[in-house]
């Protein structure tokens, strides 16, 4: 009987489900035209893919930073979806440092397009430390290009991710840790001399990244990093245009990484998921006459 009952509680074990994970979405305010930018739609759509992921549970705080003590109560990772710069929702009133506190509890971030971009002076060596990179001004550029992600490593987060070609507001020259310590490049490509058509300005160009793009260099525009203490981050330059979330491995690209920087196992083809026309049009902001 005794064996019989070890026996059955063995079992059990194995059967039971595990712990449950925290998302929290964090999607920012509505800002440019139509079709860009579209923080809230997106964070919804992540969600509605993840929804039938075992354990992973998941809550979409719209409109900039949630007003709510209790809203990162339990999370396992945090994706910032929002405008950057001086208006980065981490940056306003003391949230970098009540945000720390989570950070060094092991939490996992996951900050895309213009969301991987703090100050110098305020937030960028928090982001280094946290997702391993940022946008830096008079750096980094923001050209609008046709990225052609020819290869991938070997990572969780590209499981299931074939190469695929988009054209995006990729950010890139990006500011890294020293030695790319920790930070494993996930999307990179070489972009074309159309980059670096503008004048120089703080996202526009300087002479570093003209000098990069005329050699050929590869550019890093997404990435995972690992912190010290376990946690985990993640950076996505891409997603300025809504649209985009309709490419498969665009989107399973952001959505294995959320789960990776959450500590849940990817499945070996990556997170499945479909979108249909339909779903790509819900939850837009109001902006005005939108784009056809």
């Amino acid at each position: 009987m005794k064996k019989l009952l070890l026996g059955i509680m063995f079992t059990c074990a194995l059967i039971a489900p595990a712990a449950d994970k925290k998302i929290v979405f964090i999607a920012g305010k509505a800002s440019h035209g139509p079709g860009d930018h579209e923080h809230r739609a997106g964070c919804l759509l992540l969600q509605s893919c993840l929804q039938n992921t075992p354990g992973v549970t998941s809550v979409v705080h719209s409109n900039g930073w949630p007003d709510r003590p209790d809203a990162f109560d339990g999370a396992d990772t945090v994706v910032i979806y929002a405008d950057g710069g001086g208006g980065h929702p981490l940056l306003q009133q003391d949230r970098l440092r009540t945000f720390g506190e989570l950070m060094n509890k092991g939490v996992g971030l996951v900050c895309i397009h213009y969301g991987v971009e703090p100050t110098i002076e305020k937030g960028q060596k928090e982001f280094l430390d946290w997702i391993g990179g940022a946008f830096e001004i008079n750096w980094s550029v923001n050209p609008h290009w046709t990225a052609d992600f020819k290869s991938l490593p070997d990572h969780s987060i590209t499981r299931g991710v074939k190469p695929f070609k988009l054209q995006d507001e990729w950010y890139f020259h990006m500011r890294f840790r020293d030695g790319m310590k920790g930070v494993t490049a996930i999307l990179s490509a070489v972009p074309d001399g159309s980059t670096t058509n503008r004048n120089d300005g703080p996202h526009s160009g300087n002479l570093t990244v003209r000098e990069a793009v005329k050699r050929g260099d590869s550019q890093t525009v997404a990435w995972a990093a690992e912190r010290a203490n376990g946690g985990r981050g993640f950076g996505f330059t891409g997603a300025h245009f809504h649209r985009n979330w309709a490419n498969d491995d665009f989107r399973k690209t952001v959505l294995n990484a959320i789960l990776w920087t959450a500590k849940v196992e990817v499945p070996k083809d990556g997170v499945a998921s479909a979108v249909t026309p339909e779903q790509m049009k819900e939850n837009l902001d109001a902006k005005g006459e939108r784009r056809k």
